[in-house]
């Protein structure tokens, strides 16, 4: 049996979806229209917050929400180094400069106690990474934000309906930036992203920035962007939304059994700290992790590492981060990232369990 890592293929919303773009083409109106609209307030109402923008792409909607809060050039933003370098990139847009500091080494999201310590007379702001579709721990984050007198901002572009003690992602700090790349859990056919808050004034001045700035049709308020969700990308995001529930309910499946089926003394599955996690990924850890993924390839199943190298690494940001991040240089060296999408039958997730099980260094 041959297991890909993800099947990005329409299945039981390819219907629906096909429908929708069919209405956007009869329209004729394909941006910032009803669509968009329509969407905003559907998924505002599924996420559990007042207010949801489309915008671009889950990169714009990070460096929006700092703009929106004046955070910019001089300022600095504490996050994570373990997550896609585009968390990053959203800060350094808003011309603010990321501040790495360790992620937790179970948990694998931004530790607390190290984000405290890396706080500076500079520091506007921290965003934890909800990482693999797990929240980060916002309790924490929420003191020490309140403590420090500094904006919360929540990273969720691969938290899509996930919650933290039961309450919904997003609704921690000021605001969420979150993606709707195809592969995420909500995913568009193409690119996407939103901004998530319960602030009125924040989602009005998000509403403005994403459009030039303009508060009517050539009058700019201010210098703002062009990153706006077009209309066929929020019809499809509607049509898919229904579906959303029953996929997540799926991944988390899939996961219980990955947990109950893997039983292997050199594979580490990180632990689940909240029932609100919905598996965007599900990564396991090894310190054989090249012979693993071989091992996996020639039993068919197809393995990724997210992420191989921390952020703070990259050549992109050489320039800007002396960064010490142990536990996140370990981690890139052991992760690998199991298949885990809704579409992945039982015997494909047996597959999976079998060859990672059989695994000898």
């Amino acid at each position: 049996m041959k297991v890909p890592f993800n099947a990005l293929q329409l299945t039981d919303d390819a219907a629906d979806v096909r429908a929708a773009i069919d209405r956007v083409i009869a329209s004729g109106w394909f941006v910032l229209g009803p669509e968009v609209e329509a969407f905003e307030a559907e998924f505002a109402r599924a996420s559990g917050v007042a207010h949801a923008v489309g915008v671009g792409n889950g990169t714009d909607a990070i460096a929006l929400i700092l703009r929106a809060l004046d955070i910019g050039p001089g300022d600095e933003v504490i996050t994570a180094p373990l997550s896609a370098a585009f968390s990053a990139f959203g800060i350094m847009l808003a011309g603010a400069r990321p501040v790495f500091a360790d992620i937790d080494p179970d948990r694998l999201t931004l530790d607390p106690r190290a984000a405290e310590a890396a706080i500076t007379p500079r520091t506007r702001a921290i965003m934890p990474v909800h990482l693999y579709g797990q929240a980060a721990d916002m309790a924490a984050f929420e003191a020490i934000a309140a403590k420090h007198c500094l904006a919360l901002v929540e990273d969720a572009a691969q938290s899509q309906l996930a919650t933290a003690a039961g309450k919904p992602i997003g609704t921690f700090g000021i605001a969420a930036a979150t993606s709707f790349y195809p592969t995420k859990n909500l995913g568009a056919l193409g690119d996407g992203g939103a901004v998530l808050t319960n602030d009125a004034q924040m989602a009005a001045r998000i509403t403005r920035l994403r459009n030039g700035g303009q508060t009517a049709r050539y009058q700019h308020q201010e210098a703002g962007a062009n990153s706006r969700l077009d209309e066929i990308q929020a019809a499809i995001l509607r049509a898919r939304l229904h579906y959303l529930p029953a996929w997540t309910r799926t991944r988390r499946a899939i996961a219980r059994r990955y947990r109950a089926g893997i039983a292997n003394p050199s594979v580490t599955i990180p632990t689940e700290f909240d029932a609100g996690h919905v598996y965007h990924l599900f990564p396991v850890l090894t310190e054989h992790r090249e012979r693993f993924r071989a091992h996996m390839a020639a039993a068919g199943v197809e393995t990724l590492i997210h992420y191989p190298v921390p952020i703070p690494r990259q050549p992109a940001l050489s320039d800007s981060s002396s960064a010490v991040c142990d536990v996140a240089d370990r981690i890139c060296r052991q992760v690998v990232s199991l298949p885990m999408y809704p579409a992945l039958g039982d015997d494909a997730v047996a597959a999976v369990i079998d060859a990672t099980t059989a695994f000898r260094p």
